[in-house]
């Protein structure tokens, strides 16, 4: 199979690398995890599992891949492997902050050009048409197009979203009906003309009686088979350049039905596909293009901008400074990176904001501007602006992708929709209980924050709602997180999300709500901005949500941080649990939470540190541990037991432990895609969520696991990518999910791989016992203290302040 070509920007040097690129995270480098991941070269068949398949963000697919101190230097030689996912380094996209506006810029040079309204203006120009075009002329020309496409582009923007897109139906009805009222078209008593909606039918009794079936959501309609003439056509375009033809269905689901004709014209556009690199994509279009192959094309600049931010999403920025997609642009040979920029923002490649405004104390327009996608390239005044009398305070320039400013505008209305709905008083007929029931009672959003043993309160709220007659339901991030729910609420009440969103569980309503009063969301902290954004739609006005978790553990893995947001938002009612993890882990990991690292004392040896000299040693005796030391000391069977490491590559990865483990408890030829029956497995069944359970058996239709009694089906196509073993986990696989015993694996080349919440999260697995194998010195006891993770860039925050003044706490 023959290798994407690599090679430099076109018309550059080969030492002319993105290594000129600086991070946003540039000031927590430490908290990055070591590495990069592996890869045998795009299209490669076997070799390294995708990173997005591992349900990690990128960066942390990338210091997991890896393990060693070498491997963190940078990425490894050779070509990255499109299936392997794309990780992105601290090289990728720059960090410091804009002293001012893109807007001010504009601003300044339109101001230059001569006015064409102006009578004397108009004069002189025509005049001078007459000879020939000015400079000036041309420029106002340029302008004018300028304006015209952001015009274009708003009044998309404001126009209604049509059904069947973001929002669809009912919903999308509603947001046309919003914008009429205020935009003057109707009053808004003309939309309660109409007879009220049917009142709702409250549950029958608490959560653990038996509910009638509801009808499961109909199933999203599938998108249509790829055409093999398309393919074909792709896959002549891809040998033209080059480029692996196992890529053509890759592509065509990237750029559709027309991506040959598309990739013939624009060869950047292959940077559409997962794990495709720039240098990649340049050599590439020099194999199309040849001498017309330059690297100050505007096409390779638009395609480089959009690939910055679709690496700053999987690392799980929603948005960008502008100031660092330009240094990442001049990082990948950009001669104007300034140019490239607004070429993007004039082409909607990129949408821009202008978040952290400076509002006057009785300005409205601004509070009601602030934040919003509408006030983008289009609202930075380019035909002038009156200048105040006090300079304005620095105003940050971010830069995004539609797609998740739909999605983080969707979710601030939403979340403002549920806070403003009426809810019932119900205190009344609720049972006297928690603060958090309490707060539940009398708010429409309600954040909850705790360790593990908070489950219990934000799970007892559930059964208070279905015992006052409610319809209350809980949902979780994992299986074995709903398993622990149902032990709390009773199994008819408890979720995964993702099946609740898939039509598990309390079904809909006739607008196509879920059919809940009360919903609790579990691992809260674990939930992306896209799919929190589904939620929140499914939610009925008057409805409650609950969002709980615990913020020390590590974030979620897609793009944007809900949890952490709403709490910084301070819009809602937040309660702090006070009930303590129990034990000696449970005193551990508390103080972990909150930078200490301390002795704890553990009569029973719940808590054993085990030192070892070099990564063998450590894996030697985590072995050790699970196989024979923990069973015999302490009656836990291995099948309750797991190990943790930082990362998936190493000498004391999760690939060097599963190895040493299965030849110690189920060795096996791995006659079914390399397992065998009897083997753990885990399964990256969607992004950010693993399930782990034990082979049962193989079949035409693809591997089957058995996970704590619950059968799941790994499609044959997915076992290669989707599937490892799974009795070493990394911490980012095991969130969500807990077991009597963990061994946690410190390897000294791990060090660079330690903060805080990576340490909370790997030792806070254990119920009843940990072992930590330690071989990082004091870099633990430093993570612990200093080292935080790397902070994202998202907008919900602002957004939020912008519908809803702060909540009095």
């Amino acid at each position: 199979m023959t290798a994407l070509p690599q090679g430099s920007a076109p018309g550059s040097t080969a030492d002319e690398s993105a290594e000129a690129e600086v991070a946003p995270e540039t000031a927590q480098a430490p908290a990055e995890e070591p590495g990069s991941p592996e890869g045998a070269g795009p299209g490669g068949e076997g070799g390294a599992r995708a990173a997005a398949e591992d349900g990690e963000p990128a960066d942390v697919a990338a210091g997991e891949e890896a393990g060693t101190t070498d491997a963190a230097a940078g990425e490894e030689a050779g070509p990255a492997d499109p299936v392997a996912g794309e990780a992105a380094g601290p090289d990728e996209v720059g960090g410091s902050e804009v002293g001012g506006s893109e807007a001010g810029a504009a601003e300044a040079e339109h101001e230059a050009q001569p006015d064409p309204t102006d009578p004397t203006d108009a004069q002189a120009t025509e005049a001078t048409e007459a000879a020939q075009v000015s400079e000036a002329a041309a420029e106002l020309a340029a302008q004018r197009e300028l304006r015209a496409r952001i015009a274009a582009r708003k009044a998309e923007k404001e126009a209604p979203i049509p059904a069947g897109t973001k929002l669809s139906g009912t919903a999308a009805d509603l947001l046309a009906a919003v914008r009429a009222v205020e935009s003057g078209e109707k009053s808004g008593a003309a939309f309660f003309a109409g007879p009220p909606p049917a009142p709702r039918k409250p549950a029958s009794g608490p959560a653990q009686e038996t509910a009638p079936a509801r009808p499961r959501a109909p199933e999203p309609a599938q998108a249509p088979a790829t055409s093999a003439e398309a393919l074909d056509a792709v896959r002549g375009v891809l040998r033209r350049g080059g480029a692996p033809e196992a890529l053509a269905a890759q592509v065509t689901g990237a750029l559709g039905e027309q991506a040959a004709e598309r990739l013939g014209a624009d060869p950047w556009q292959l940077l559409a596909v997962p794990g495709v690199r720039p240098e990649q994509a340049d050599g590439f279009a020099r194999a199309l293009l040849g001498t017309e192959c330059r690297p100050d094309d505007e096409r390779r600049a638009a395609a480089l901008v959009g690939w910055i931010l679709e690496q700053a999403a999987v690392r799980g920025h929603t948005a960008l400074a502008a100031d660092d997609v330009r240094k990442a642009l001049a990082g990948r040979s950009v001669p104007d990176p300034d140019e490239a920029v607004q070429q993007a923002i004039a082409e909607g490649v990129v949408l821009v904001f202008q978040d952290g405004l400076a509002e006057e104390p009785d300005s409205t327009e601004n509070a009601e501007n602030t934040g919003s996608a509408e006030n983008t390239a289009d609202a930075a005044d380019i035909d002038g602006a009156e200048e105040t009398a006090e300079p304005a305070e620095p105003v940050e320039v971010l830069l995004g992708l539609d797609r998740y400013a739909l999605a983080e505008e969707s979710l601030a209305d939403g979340l403002a929709r549920l806070l403003n709905s009426p809810v019932g008083n119900d205190g009344s007929v609720w049972p006297e209980g928690s603060e958090l029931a309490r707060a539940v009672a009398g708010s429409g959003l309600v954040a909850h924050t705790g360790g593990e043993a908070a489950r219990a309160e934000s799970a007892a709220v559930v059964t208070a709602a279905a015992a006052a007659g409610l319809r209350a339901a809980g949902a979780a991030h994992t299986l074995d997180g709903q398993r622990r729910l149902a032990e709390l609420t009773g199994p008819l009440a408890a979720f995964t999300l993702a099946g609740l969103l898939s039509g598990e569980g309390p079904g809909r309503d006739a607008d196509g709500t879920l059919a809940l009063d009360v919903l609790v969301v579990q691992d809260a902290g674990q939930v992306d901005v896209e799919t929190a954004a589904i939620l929140v739609e499914s939610l009925a006005d008057g409805c409650r949500l609950v969002l709980s978790g615990d913020p020390g553990v590590l974030g979620p893995a897609g793009a944007g941080q809900v949890f952490q947001d709403v709490l910084a938002a301070r819009v809602c009612p937040v309660v702090a649990s006070r009930l303590p993890d129990p034990g000696p882990v449970g005193e551990l990991v508390s103080g972990i939470g909150i930078g200490e690292l301390n002795q704890v004392e553990a009569p029973g040896k719940e808590v054993v540190i085990v030192p070892v000299r070099d990564a063998g040693e450590a894996v030697h005796r985590s072995v050790q541990l699970l196989a024979d030391s923990i069973p015999r000391a302490f009656g836990i069977p291995v099948e309750q037991a797991q190990v943790i490491t930082v990362g998936h590559g190493g000498s004391a990865g999760t690939r060097a432990l599963n190895a040493a483990l299965k030849q110690r408890l189920n060795p096996g030829p791995g006659r079914f895609g390399g397992f065998d029956p009897g083997d753990r497995a885990a399964y990256a069944k969607d992004l950010g969520r693993t399930v782990v359970g034990t082979v049962v058996e193989a079949d035409a239709e693809g591997l089957r696991l058995d996970c704590a009694g619950t059968p799941v089906l790994v499609p044959k196509e997915r076992v290669e990518s989707a599937l490892r073993h799974g009795w070493a986990l990394t911490a980012h696989q095991a969130i969500g999910m807990r077991w009597p015993a963990v061994v946690a694996v410190l390897p000294g080349d791990a060090a660079q791989g330690l903060n805080r919440a990576w340490v909370y999260t790997a030792f806070g697995r254990a119920e009843r016992h940990l072992s930590v194998v330690h071989g990082v010195d004091q870099a633990l006891p430093r993570a612990v203290a200093e080292i935080l993770p790397a902070p994202r860039t998202t907008r919900l925050t602002p957004l939020l302040h912008g519908l809803v003044k702060p909540a009095e706490q």
